[in-house]
């Protein structure tokens, strides 16, 4: 689920997909690639299109939402989003 080249390269990167958007995730978002890639196989995330990376953001997001209902803290990892 990468960018391509030309016009819709250009779009996902508008967008915030491709290595460049890579590069604003957090070690939370980072973590939630790792799991995705080594535990359910599902291929490299170094270059993933906008919209899995809006994915993984929402899953981030409901993970710090977990931890802080759980534990009434926030999650020790500030969102860079």
């Amino acid at each position: 689920s990468g960018s391509g080249g030309g016009l819709m390269g250009k779009i996902n990167s508008a967008m915030g997909g491709g290595q460049k958007g890579e590069q604003n995730e957090d070690m939370l978002d980072k973590g939630v690639d790792y799991v995705q890639e080594h535990i359910f196989h599902q291929g490299p995330q170094n270059n993933e299109s906008a919209v899995e990376q809006a994915k993984d953001e929402q899953i981030s997001d409901a993970i710090r939402r977990g931890y802080k209902s759980a534990t009434g803290k926030e999650f020790p990892v500030k969102d860079k989003s």
